[in-house]
């Protein structure tokens, strides 16, 4: 994927020149959380079907918020409420999460951690989306400035929008008020943030065929998730690292539509304070996956030709694949994932075997 290569190549030399102007921060470093400001409450104005759900609700301004997905991050808060959550690699084979709001706003999101390379083409088909995170690698900061991003992160904003939490352990503690932080953002400050609308995915009836599954594993190099099928939920139920995965309301995360988008994973310029590269994961071009719903799985395209356009998702015949209305989790990786399948049904009636 050229294309792909050469956004690669130009992030890298913005990179190299920040360098030069930020080398007194040093490479690696982050950004530090300063000023204050006062906040109101945050109002929803259109109404109708979310863009990104395909359920009853409002279209309202973007946000996305990078979670930590360590395990001394879990319980995270407020991930049942996000309309979109993609599953990203980062440094040492970990994951993180790209959380997408848009509709319902829970009282506070997190814990929220730093910015990756990866999140610019994944949020260019947003539009122009809210970014809110805690600080990111020097180098990389004058190339996130540059994005088509509304940098909302946490050097900007006072504590009362992201505060700790005391019954929580650094770095894994800072949680963002959403309603709080965008009211600043676009009633106090004038911002202007993209509101919700179609990513490329449609809604629609159960397509024909498929395989159906009881669960499915997904790896990274160092991260595990598993999915299994809730006939009574009707949604994928997730683990992380073999335990229920849980909001921080204890309800056991899920969706109805779980995509496995399988995607070049590649080294970028980047790397953490211990030497680990970033890695890049490339959401734009096109390549295959599985559509996980109802039960069954089926294998998928998927085809984006340039950062800002929609992403499309087609069956292996051509036609549309219908995601089921709801929220929608989209795994990032390079490895395919192991698929449970439903026991054959067995009989143990002698007279279905042959004897002599």
């Amino acid at each position: 994927m050229q294309s792909s290569r050469m956004r690669v190549l130009a992030y890298g030399f913005l990179g190299a020149l920040s360098l030069v102007v930020l080398s007194s921060c040093g490479a690696g470093g982050t950004k530090n959380a300063s000023s204050s400001q006062s906040q109101s409450t945050q109002t929803s104005t259109s109404a109708g079907t979310n863009a990104l759900t395909g359920m009853p609700g409002v279209n309202g301004p973007v946000l996305f918020v990078k979670v930590d997905d360590t395990p001394p991050a879990h319980p995270q808060v407020g991930l049942n409420s996000a309309d979109v959550v993609y599953i990203e690699q980062v440094e040492g084979g970990l994951t993180r999460l790209a959380a997408v709001f848009s509709n319902a706003l829970p009282p506070k999101i997190g814990p929220v951690r730093s910015a990756r390379i990866s999140d610019i083409d994944l949020m260019a088909q947003y539009g122009h989306a809210a970014l809110a995170f805690s600080g990111a690698q020097t180098l990389f900061l004058p190339v996130l400035d540059a994005a088509n991003i509304e940098d909302v992160g946490a050097d900007h904003e006072p504590s009362s929008i992201y505060s700790r939490d005391a019954t929580r352990v650094a770095p894994t503690n800072m949680l963002v008020d959403p309603k709080a932080l965008l009211d600043k953002s676009i009633t106090v400050e004038g911002r202007k943030i993209t509101t919700a609308q179609s990513v490329g995915w449609q809604f629609g009836s159960l397509p024909a065929g498929g395989t159906p599954i009881t669960g499915v594993s997904l790896k990274w190099p160092s991260s595990r998730y598993e999915a299994s099928w809730s006939v009574d939920q009707s949604r994928w139920l997730l683990s992380y690292m073999g335990k229920p995965d849980l909001d921080g309301d204890g309800i056991q995360l899920g969706s109805p539509t779980l995509v496995v988008q399988e995607v070049s994973i590649t080294n970028s310029i980047y790397h953490d304070h211990l030497g680990n590269y970033t890695p890049f994961s490339n959401t734009v071009g096109s390549g295959t996956g599985y559509l996980l719903r109802d039960g069954r799985e089926f294998p998928i395209t998927w085809n984006r030709p340039t950062p800002s356009s929609p992403t499309t998702w087609t069956l292996a015949n051509g036609s549309q694949a219908y995601f089921h209305p709801g929220q929608v989790w989209v795994a990032l990786t390079d490895s395919q994932p192991t698929f449970t399948p439903v026991a054959s049904a067995t009989t143990s009636d002698p007279s279905s075997t042959n004897s002599k």
